[in-house]
């Protein structure tokens, strides 16, 4: 049985974010809104072609999770990018 993407990224944010959908365009985007106790954390809209195809909610999941790692400071992304984890020097 295939897990509805609802579910799919219910399961992912929860229960750190509430999860809120709504539908917003006749195109068939959803927008996303995830809050925490700060407020909103990301609203994002999940174009129909993200939504119905697996494999691209799942990059778009990846996504999301890495944009609130780098919100939380949980990511330093100078070091996350270079493959020997060094600081580029200053000049």
């Amino acid at each position: 049985m295939s897990i509805s993407p609802f579910k799919m990224i219910s399961d992912v944010f929860q229960p750190r974010y509430n999860v809120n959908f709504c539908i917003e365009k006749p195109d068939g985007s959803i927008l996303l809104t995830l809050t925490d106790a700060q407020g909103v954390a990301v609203k994002r809209y999940i174009l129909a072609e993200q939504w119905r195809d697996r494999s691209k909610l799942e990059r778009l999941i990846q996504s999301l999770c890495f944009s609130l790692a780098i919100e939380r400071g949980e990511i330093n992304v100078l070091k996350a990018g270079r493959p020997d984890n060094t600081q580029a020097s200053a000049r």
